[in-house]
């Protein structure tokens, strides 16, 4: 019996993603636009802290979003609520955003006149964290709730994001939570990863957060193409 004829293509799909991926930063360098692609399981606070995070930084920049879920337009509802533009992105049942796909948001959204655009990813720690989206940096959410061993079970998300954000500070007392051990095992997976304690309900922490993103963004749109 013939040996079956195995093809793998699963570099393949990735390699042509990639390059699609690093054309959407060029082009967005060339419009000064910095995309933040933010990721996170559901539940852990990411609509909120968005929000927390736009009130702080819209005075100052022009500010996109594009909330990204297999149905329903509740997220991008209340962002646009906030007074920054704001569309829904449906997957048709996929669990990620590709570099294709956030491009056609992009293009949607129209970016030439703003200075950040948040991709708040669909909600989960596996998918979102395969495909590189064209983003400038990647960042996630973990929650208190979730507990500190995540980067134990899901090391891809760690590793690829320069931010991790630990959110629900606030219910810190009532959770068998250890920062230290979130911080340890999470720089076990990536050394350089930047870690922001914070709780959306509360606003604890969240100026340092802030602070770094409108640094970011204030580098990559003056930085020469």
């Amino acid at each position: 019996m013939d040996k079956i004829r195995i093809i793998e293509v699963k570099e393949s799909i990735f390699a042509d993603n990639n390059r699609e991926a690093d054309r959407i930063r060029a082009e967005l360098k060339r419009q000064k636009t910095f995309l933040l692609n933010l990721m996170s399981s559901p539940g852990s606070g990411k609509t909120t802290l968005l929000m927390r995070t736009i009130e702080a930084l819209k005075d100052e920049l022009r500010i996109g979003v594009m909330e990204a879920d297999i149905d329903s337009s509740v997220d991008a509802e209340k962002i646009a609520a906030t007074g920054v533009r704001s569309i829904q992105l449906h997957t048709g049942g996929m669990c990620h955003l590709d570099a294709g796909m956030t491009e056609q948001g992009l293009k949607e959204l129209g970016t030439e006149d703003l200075d950040l655009v948040v991709l708040e990813n669909v909600g989960n720690l596996v998918c979102p964290a395969e495909f590189d989206t064209g983003a400038v940096k990647n960042a996630m959410i973990l929650s208190v709730p979730e507990g500190h061993d995540k980067p134990l079970k899901y090391p891809l998300i760690f590793t690829v994001c320069d931010v991790l954000i630990i959110n629900k500070i606030d219910v810190l007392p009532y959770f068998d939570f250890d920062l230290d051990k979130v911080r340890e095992y999470a720089h076990m997976r990536n050394p350089k990863l930047k870690i922001f304690p914070v709780s959306a309900k509360t606003g604890e922490g969240m100026r340092a957060w802030t602070d770094w993103l409108r640094q970011q963004v204030g580098e990559w749109n003056r930085e020469e193409i």
